[in-house]
């Protein structure tokens, strides 16, 4: 990256209950020195041995800011869950700032993830259909791009960045997902009846409360409204949470801890504004469909709960 750019978007950080893989992930914002500093925390949970020392560790983290930097904070005392947790400490991030660039407490960035987002962030600031830049590419190098990204109908959050325009169109409670479910678009949306099935049945089970999450809302909310994401050409964040500590993600597979590569710059846009209909065909076939990972994460956490 150029010796002379500067991270002036603000970072939002979520962190809970994992102070070795909070360190590491602060480890890779405090490398690109943002100036302004959003943090949301959870509070431990009732009955959970050891956890209130964990949670107050993790925070500790965030102490060790030794350049110049805003800090604000949004921390919980007591245990809200994921979905209000994540979703009330976003709505807490864009009412502070216009747009930021997201990571959890397990999701570690290669240094060009920082740039490549503040980048897109401006590109698309007033492009309503463009809601999300995401940092996670699971294309696992299938293919040669021929540009820095493309255009998806999924919003990977493992590292993302939005804008406050965006984030007003999240639908908590998915109040919609009855009507627009009975509608028949996602037939129109996703590639085949078999994909339609599963994500039906998935959004069933967070509509009814089910699954403790809240980035099933949030994809939702952005299908709704027929918006797209931007994915990077190559993966530029490792996920360090998968594991028998994990809320969402105890059982490792291939997703785990995945390569990260850095993007090239100057950024080569793509020339029309479209999904890429092949990459997101192979997403559904590797992530949905014959390798069912949400499946498989989301019948984990009601065996933990």
């Amino acid at each position: 990256m150029s010796p002379d750019w500067k991270l002036s978007t603000p970072v939002a950080l979520l962190i809970f209950n994992r102070p070795e893989t909070t360190r590491l992930v602060f480890e890779a914002i405090r490398a690109a020195r943002p100036t302004r500093l959003l943090v949301v925390a959870d509070g431990p949970r009732a009955g959970r041995a050891g956890e209130a020392e964990r949670c107050r560790e993790a925070r500790s983290v965030i102490e060790t800011v030794d350049w110049d930097c805003s800090i604000e904070t949004d921390y919980s005392d007591h245990n809200l869950g994921c979905k209000r947790r994540v979703s009330s400490g976003l709505d807490w991030v864009f009412r502070q700032v216009e747009e930021a660039i997201i990571l959890e407490d397990d999701c570690l960035p290669d240094p060009s993830f920082f740039r490549y987002c503040q980048e897109l962030l401006e590109r698309y600031r007033h492009e309503p259909r463009i809601v999300q830049i995401c940092g996670a590419n699971f294309q696992f190098n299938s293919r040669n791009f021929g540009h820095s990204y493309y255009f998806s109908r999924y919003n990977h959050v493992w590292g993302w960045a939005s804008w406050r325009r965006a984030w007003e169109l999240n639908d908590v409670t998915m109040s919609g997902w009855p009507e627009f479910r009975d509608s028949g678009l996602l037939d129109g949306m996703l590639s085949g009846r078999r994909e339609v099935s599963y994500w039906t049945d998935v959004m069933n089970q967070v509509y009814a409360g089910e699954i403790d999450t809240w980035d099933c809302q949030w994809t939702f909310s952005c299908w709704k409204k027929g918006c797209l994401s931007v994915i990077p050409a190559v993966n530029t964040i490792s996920n360090l949470g998968f594991g028998p500590d994990a809320t969402h993600t105890p059982v490792p597979n291939k997703f785990a801890e995945m390569k990260r590569k850095a993007i090239p710059f100057p950024l080569l846009h793509p020339s029309t504004m479209e999904a890429d209909a092949a990459a997101d065909a192979y997403t559904a076939n590797n992530m949905y469909r014959e390798y069912p990972l949400l499946q498989r994460i989301f019948a984990a956490v009601r065996g933990m709960i």
